[in-house]
């Protein structure tokens, strides 16, 4: 070669020449100049043709390697389902096994929920490969391990999927997570595996690319939001999302979340159309095509409604004399406890205060299995452990009496599952002296229905707070509203995806304190004066 040629011109180039030849680019330019120099489209309708970067694909590049603040330790990157996503992430794997960010002996990884997807990324990296004669030369395949070698330093990559089981034993200086959003609640093993075995490294790299999760609480939402809060310099963080409340038809909104210039228009217009026709289909629509956070069933409670609580709560005002209620939901003894006390303030808004226990031993395992923080919630206060592999109810009404210490109790409105035995243990505590008012609640249509729709009115009317705490949450984000045929709704605990146990305690608690539950005490009164 005589010198550097451009790739419109069709001749190629050794990666480590380039780079000697152009020694003030930044990492991020020489990375883009690598992709577009050495790699060819791998798939679709410009199969073959020279790797030519969007936009958003070069400011992520740029802002990922050219981090002003610091040195970049995670970068996520969130856009719509069919933006280029396995494309991209191949080009960037093949960046680092033999192009200007290679290192010496160095391990990649690329993460997938499925072995097909992880297949997927894998043969986008080995077609990018074939399709370049000075690539072909500098990696070698192996195809049954789906990994490829980098000649010229020795460097690996391979990719990896949950199902395999193959994560552990790795170290790699780069991992790249294909579609975390997939993933359900706060915590996963396979994804926990892979950063945990970048610690060994100086300055490792976790690169995520994903369609957003469906809901606040799944972990790709919490990485977005830890982003946003914390303004950590060492994550990137950039997400293409249509606006909450867009209409469906709306072709701003599309090109928001679909920043690739190949993105079909008619086939976008074909799905928003389909969806404003038939409604069971506008939740996948918004989650896949513009971005949205939007589970696939139907929520409760909207996430942009859920976040309307979020107002602070004063604790001092629960013991100042006024009224409090408690809605109390009891699971299994080995799972979550959960009591709400509600009080209304001075401006009236109703406040939210949880007090939730579970027990002990086999916290670990059980946050694993929820896929939650437990542990963690334990450390900072927001969860109560029980001792002992069960939840003692002697025990939980004594440390209720502590908690609820202070407070005026004017009813506790529970579900009629295992009540007696914490009613029996309420009486040999005292704590049934605490309470003036025992109501159950029936969990069906004609109970709930009432207090779920009071809920949302006073979340949607920015009369109830519940300070987001974490349990709270959790519970609004999973939790599946079912309706009969007359329209009434009530919360599917079979068809969550996690615990809701503190949210259905936080509805019972609520609702004698709305206007609309304390209409409904007054009819009652006057039916049984009646």
């Amino acid at each position: 070669m005589n010198g550097p040629m451009t790739s419109s011109q069709g001749a190629e180039q050794s990666p480590d020449k380039k780079s000697r030849e152009l020694p003030r680019e930044t990492r991020g330019q020489r990375a883009i100049r690598f992709i577009e120099t050495f790699c060819h489209v791998p798939a679709g309708a410009l199969v073959g043709l020279p790797f030519e970067l969007d936009a958003f694909e070069r400011e992520f590049i740029v802002a990922v390697f050219d981090n002003p603040r610091a040195v970049t330790s995670t970068a996520i990157l969130s856009i719509a389902r069919k933006n280029g996503k396995t494309a991209f992430i191949a080009a960037l794997v093949l960046v680092f096994l033999v192009g200007p960010e290679a290192r010496r002996n160095a391990q990649i990884v690329s993460g997938a929920m499925s072995r097909d997807q992880a297949g997927i990324v894998y043969d986008m990296a080995w077609k990018i490969v074939q399709l370049s004669p000075r690539l072909r030369s500098l990696v070698r395949p192996a195809a049954t391990l789906k990994r490829l070698v980098g000649l010229p330093m020795n460097t690996e990559y391979q990719a990896l999927a949950a199902e395999g089981k193959t994560a552990h034993g790795k170290s790699p200086a780069l991992a790249i997570l294909d579609e975390v959003g997939q993933i359900r609640g706060p915590t996963d093993p396979f994804v926990e595996a892979i950063t945990t075995s970048q610690g060994a490294h100086e300055a490792p790299l976790l690169i995520v690319i994903s369609t957003q999760a469906p809901s606040d609480a799944d972990l790709l939402s919490l990485w977005i939001d830890d982003a946003v809060r914390s303004d950590d310099p060492h994550i990137v963080c950039r997400v293409y999302a249509a606006p909450e409340g867009c209409e469906l038809l709306d072709e701003a909104a599309w090109d928001a979340a679909n920043p690739a210039r190949f993105r079909q228009r008619q086939d976008l217009r074909r799905q928003a159309e389909k969806a404003s026709r038939i409604p069971a289909n506008e939740a996948s629509f918004r989650n896949l095509c513009l971005n949205q956070r939007v589970a696939q069933e139907r929520l409760a409670f909207a996430p942009a409604v859920w976040r309307l609580g979020a107002g602070e709560v004063d604790e001092a005002l629960f013991r100042d004399g006024r009224p409090v209620h408690l809605g109390i939901d009891l699971s299994a003894r080995t799972d979550l406890t959960a009591v709400v006390a509600a009080c209304e303030d001075d401006e009236g808004h109703v406040l939210l205060l949880p007090f939730c226990y579970t027990p002990e031993a086999g916290l670990e395992e059980r946050a694993r299995r929820d896929r939650a923080p437990y542990d963690v919630w334990v450390n900072k206060g927001q969860l109560r452990a029980v001792p002992g592999s069960s939840v003692d109810y002697d025990w939980l009404c004594d440390d209720l009496i502590i908690q609820l210490l202070g407070m005026n109790i004017a009813s506790a409105e529970f579900d009629r599952w295992r009540m007696d035995v914490l009613k029996a243990a309420a009486e040999r505590t005292r704590l049934a002296r605490m309470i003036a008012t025992w109501k159950p609640v029936g969990q069906g249509f004609r109970d709930i229905s009432p207090r779920l729709e009071a809920f949302e009115a006073a979340l949607m009317g920015g009369r109830l707070r519940h300070g987001g705490h974490p349990l709270l949450t959790m519970g609004a984000a999973n939790a599946i509203a079912v309706k009969d045929p007359a329209g009434s709704r009530k919360l599917d605990k079979a068809k969550s995806t996690q615990r809701i146990d503190p949210l259905v305690a936080a509805i019972m608690a609520a609702f004698p304190a709305l206007p609309e539950g304390q209409l409904t005490q007054e009819v009652d009164v006057l039916a049984m004066v009646g």
